[in-house]
């Protein structure tokens, strides 16, 4: 008698609750091992770039909120930096220092969204409930600074919308210690626990050579021993007046990642700690910009350090208040290219800890 074997073929999505958004994988399968795998992307495409060509640049800036809707801080900056960068304009300091302070807020509540929703998709649920507990103590100060606890449209051309309300920068100054003590409380929790590592380690590896082939960046770059955050290596905002270090790993696989991200909030941390305390009493928060933003004809290029990776902005300007082409460059969208070379060979149990290892926002991959 002969068996007869045929492989699968098989949707993971695009309603699926670990790939957190509408966004489908074609996996083919020989037993339980992918042989292939086709991330399939667009559910979410709204058109964000072809829309800003006919918006004004204060009209784009609540679509940035849009595209990481995990990380909105750091999309405003990144438009408004490239159109400052554009027209050359001067930022005033307490501005500046609280553009800083809310985009090293996101990048503590992005990794923690991460942390618990990835723990959660691997089968552990108390972290969910942990991270969430504590990201929402961020929220608040958000919701508090601009009304807003996730699209925030908070940042302008020229400075920030709001300054911070009486007391906010001490709630900002007395969240710092209580996050060192829960980071602490996360990795005696699961960093070294062994189902968990037996979940993660070894899997979805790769090295420099491939990370960088891919254009990967970010914690995707770093844990393949990669020295590359642009905080330190093209600094912007004031990040060049704060002492900070860059985590590095060499093992590229996804618990070098997940460690990576885990002291990533610590430096973060870090830096909150000398940004509350340099902070000027007083100051303007928007500096000489015009009413109607037209920067010069000409065109530029500014990017940042997202938590998911370098989030770049590309304008080209005719001189008017709309620009005749904006182009953002999105780390998830770029990391993801990576993951069919990753699923291929793996056992169809390590997808979602492989896809959530990479971290993308499908929001961001769309735009």
């Amino acid at each position: 008698m002969s068996i007869r074997t045929e492989e699968l073929l098989l949707n993971v999505g695009p309603q699926h609750p670990s790939t957190h958004g509408v966004f489908r994988i074609v996996v083919k399968l020989d037993g339980e091992i992918i042989t292939e795998a086709d991330p399939v992307m667009g559910y979410l495409h709204r058109g964000t770039e072809k829309l800003a060509e006919n918006l004004t640049y204060t009209q784009i800036i609540p679509y940035t909120d849009r595209m990481d809707y995990v990380s909105a801080m750091t999309n405003n900056y990144v438009l408004v930096h490239a159109v400052e960068k554009l027209m050359q304009l001067e930022i005033p300091e307490r501005a500046e220092f609280l553009r800083l302070i809310v985009m090293e807020l996101q990048r503590i509540a992005s990794h923690m969204v991460w942390w618990g929703t990835y723990l959660l998709d691997i089968g552990a649920m108390s972290p969910f409930l942990y991270a969430f507990r504590d990201r929402e103590i961020i929220i608040n100060l958000f919701n508090e600074l601009c009304g807003a606890r996730l699209t925030y449209n908070y940042m302008r051309v020229g400075g920030v919308k709001w300054d911070a309300p009486e007391g906010w920068i001490e709630k900002v100054r007395d969240f710092i210690p209580y996050m060192y003590d829960k980071l602490e409380e996360y990795n005696e929790l699961v960093s070294g626990n062994e189902i968990f590592l037996a979940r993660i380690k070894g899997i979805g590896k790769y090295d420099a050579q491939t990370a960088i082939a891919y254009g990967l960046s970010g914690a995707n770059l770093r844990c393949t021993g990669v020295d590359w955050d642009l905080r330190k290596t093209q600094p912007y905002s004031l990040y060049n007046r704060f002492e900070f270090d860059v985590p590095v790993r060499t093992g590229g696989d996804c618990y070098d990642r997940y460690l990576l991200r885990l002291e990533e909030i610590r430096q973060s941390l870090r830096i909150l700690e000398q940004a509350v305390e340099q902070f000027p009493a007083e100051g303007e928060i928007m500096g000489k910009a015009p009413r109607v933003i037209r920067p010069p004809e000409g065109e530029v290029y500014a990017a940042i350090e997202s938590p998911r990776g370098e989030i770049g902005c590309y304008i080209v300007s005719k001189g008017k208040d709309k620009p005749y082409r904006l182009k953002f460059r999105r780390p998830s969208f770029v990391n993801l290219q990576i993951l069919p070379k990753l699923l291929v060979g793996e056992s169809m149990t390590n997808l979602i800890t492989i896809l959530g290892g990479v971290d993308i926002v499908v929001g961001e991959v769309d735009c």
